[in-house]
């Protein structure tokens, strides 16, 4: 038990609440897969909720059951209200850091940019910090700002709704009753990110780079995970369809992404990138097609080098093999005595010839 994370629940109760009720047709918001996803990270020794629980009265008993404390946040009829929970939940947190200092981590439940001090603050003090809210009325300042932020529709055991059955409501800060509104259908985004897995094998490889670049030792599964949360603290395995972080990391060595080898403990292998395979296909591939567009002087420029490889190849990417950029590619294969690169002023750009051996 010594071992286990300490973990302390502050949860805005009428934030959660109403992101869940306004964004997914009107559902009821439920505790459990919150306290499931917490009880996988450490063990909970404080479970505090705020809200002015008169509007919350089914509410009320089920995070009873679930051993939650409700903190009263009276709010009166037509008053001004300013962030009255957010302040009550940043003052127990502080006193709670203090008094508590067996306490690891702290779970901050509301989608409110306000609260951003307060995480701020907790890592100051060496407390991790974990973030769940609500995706679409989360501000874009809070996730970043934790160490791992969940958001609440992608834990396991949420029920929504499928996009076309969901129907958009008026967005309101108040938890007085709303007037009927006849519903409409709910606006797609112009562009929805794509998470599939090649995006996640770029993310990956460009880590698994960056990590071999700036430290002397092994990378292990454990210490990439971590800087994965660090540079993404959404990140999530099964966004992408995996049950596990070491079943992605199967699935990408299997693809030739990444490499996997016994790590100094049990269950944590060394990850490392394809020292040969995909990186000299692509080498050679370079060298085919600079000397293939060499003209009378025997030079290409890097402008509109990448295109030319990918008519050749379209699957070719440079980030898959953890180079951040394609001017970063073509160095490596420079240093590596494929082709030459120089800087030219004439031209404005770098020229790339076959190597001479």
């Amino acid at each position: 038990m010594d071992q286990e994370d300490r973990i302390a629940l502050f949860l805005d109760y009428e934030n959660l609440a109403l992101g869940v009720r306004d964004h997914h047709g009107g559902r009821a918001f439920d505790f459990r897969p919150i306290a499931d996803a917490l009880a996988e990270r450490g063990r909970v020794v404080v479970r505090r909720a705020y809200a002015d629980w008169s509007y919350f009265d089914e509410d009320r008993r089920m995070l009873t059951r679930s051993h939650v404390e409700l903190i009263e946040i009276p709010q009166r009829m037509g008053a001004s209200r300013k962030n009255a929970a957010d302040i009550k939940m940043a003052v127990d947190a502080v006193e709670l850091a203090f008094e508590r200092e067996y306490i690891s981590t702290f779970v901050i439940c509301t989608g409110d940019s306000d609260v951003t001090p307060l995480v701020h603050k907790r890592r100051e003090l060496n407390k991790r910090v974990i973030g769940v809210g609500v995706e679409k009325s989360t501000a874009a300042l809070l996730p970043p700002a934790c160490d791992e932020f969940l958001y609440y529709e992608r834990l396991e055991g949420v029920d929504l709704p499928a996009p076309s059955e969901r129907r958009g409501r008026p967005r309101t800060t108040g938890p007085e009753a709303r007037p009927p509104v006849e519903p409409q259908p709910e606006p797609q985004p112009a562009e929805e990110p794509a998470r599939g897995v090649d995006r996640l094998a770029v993310f990956v490889a460009q880590t698994v780079a960056g990590l071999q670049g700036s430290s002397s030792g092994e990378v292990t599964a454990s210490s990439l995970k971590r800087t994965l949360l660090r540079k993404d603290p959404t990140f999530s395995e099964s966004d992408y369809g995996f049950r596990t972080f070491g079943e992605l990391l199967r699935h990408l060595a299997e693809h030739n992404v990444i490499e996997l080898s016994e790590g100094p403990a049990k269950g944590d292998p060394e990850v490392s990138l394809p020292e040969r395979g995909d990186r000299e296909a692509a080498f050679a591939l370079l060298r085919s097609v600079v000397a293939d567009l060499a003209g009378a002087d025997g030079a290409v420029a890097l402008s509109g080098l990448k295109n030319q490889l990918r008519r050749a190849r379209p699957d070719f990417s440079e980030k898959k093999l953890g180079y951040r950029s394609f001017l970063q590619f073509c160095t490596a294969a420079a240093t590596s005595g494929i082709v030459d690169l120089q800087w030219s002023p004439e031209a404005d750009d770098y020229l790339l010839t076959p190597h001479s051996p």
